[in-house]
């Protein structure tokens, strides 16, 4: 049985980028996911394998070393190898212990695949994007948020048995959890599609998880916005992620925040903008009018006889802060005219023009 191609078990080039392997491994992990084929048991065994390759493809460290090993044949897929011993070894060929004395070749493929022992499987991280209120993402403060999660079954904690069953060792893989497959001369440890890596089987199945362990649910969680923060900036909330497996910890939940945008007030770095409008008596004979800052407070601001439409003015110490930095707030003004006169304001208007030797 030969080992699948990790590029091509998701669908990419060798030369894929991160994010396209990341957008391979969603669309496959849906489609073939147990829950969504409880009456398959072979998208059981492609899910694992879409699981396995995600984990190597996705870590640039491991991604590496598995290409040094394509480079080496140890995984071409037009070879096929000794038959699958699921006792832990591949018949004729060579374990990964065997490979110390090869210039730590045995220490490279056992640093991705281990040795054949059963370990905790960590759960993956999620990633979301958070819209973030605008004077929230200012001064700070906390956002709700519900994600969507794989998490472990709360009825059989995982083990995927219905309450009373009896759990026995799995005969496929021996209780270890995983099977060897021969590959070339080298055996491959890959989890057993059996008992999906738990090493244990039950005889009665867990009616909440279908015996897979696992359930779709949603995590409600409130984040706490710093003050400060912008478009883009990340937040990472630990063990708030993808449930693990076989008793391994949850991932985390990366949160990027989108700051909303808000009616009156624009952000510039740490200094905000906004824009008040002035009658033509303020612009042309000066006055002082109340402002409101982005922390709901409202100021004075004199404004001086003769302003022009679109000067601005600047209020110290009214924009962001962040870290030990305080930005400032700018006012802009906007002079509006009157759309219809009476004919006394005519009369008058035109008196004031004729006296000042402006052309109408």
């Amino acid at each position: 049985m030969a080992t699948p191609d990790y590029y091509q078990v998701l669908g990419v080039s060798e030369g894929a980028k991160p994010e396209e392997i990341k957008k391979a491994y969603r669309r496959l992990a849906k489609q073939y996911h147990p829950d969504a084929n409880p009456d398959k048991p072979a998208a059981a065994d492609r899910f694992k394998q879409i699981s396995e390759a995600h984990t190597v493809l996705a870590d640039p460290a491991q991604r590496k070393k598995y290409d040094q090993m394509r480079r080496l044949g140890a995984f071409d897929p037009r070879r096929t190898g000794p038959r699958a011993d699921p006792g832990g070894g591949a018949s004729g060929g060579l374990d990964f212990g065997d490979l110390g004395g090869m210039g730590g070749l045995g220490d490279l493929f056992s640093s991705i695949f281990g040795k054949g022992k059963r370990e905790d499987q960590r759960g993956e991280t999620l990633e979301t994007t958070l819209p973030v209120p605008f004077r929230t993402a200012v001064l700070g403060g906390k956002v709700p948020i519900a994600v969507p999660i794989i998490d472990t079954c709360p009825v059989c904690a995982g083990n995927g048995a219905a309450p009373g069953a009896a759990v026995t060792t799995c005969d496929e893989c021996r209780g270890r959890g995983t099977i060897s497959f021969g590959q070339g001369g080298f055996a491959v440890n890959r989890p057993c599609p059996a008992c999906r890596g738990r090493g244990k089987l039950a005889s009665e199945k867990c009616s909440a998880c279908a015996g897979a362990g696992e359930v779709r649910t949603e995590r409600k969680l409130m984040v706490t916005i710093p003050q400060g923060a912008d478009s883009g900036t990340k937040i990472r909330l630990k063990g708030q992620g993808q449930g693990g497996r076989a008793g391994g910890a949850a991932g985390d939940l990366l949160v990027t925040l989108q700051v909303e945008p808000d009616r009156f007030f624009q952000r510039d770095g740490l200094d905000i903008h906004c824009e008040i409008p002035l009658n033509i008596a303020q612009a042309v004979l000066g006055a002082v009018v109340r402002v409101k800052t982005v922390d709901g407070r409202k100021i004075q601001l004199r404004i001086p006889a003769g302003t022009q439409p679109g000067r601005k003015f600047r209020i110290k110490g009214q924009g962001i802060q962040k870290g030990g930095n305080k930005g400032d707030q700018l006012v802009g003004v906007q002079v509006e005219l009157p759309e219809q006169l009476t004919p006394e304001q005519e009369a008058l208007l035109r008196q004031f023009a004729d006296a000042s030797g402006l052309k109408y």
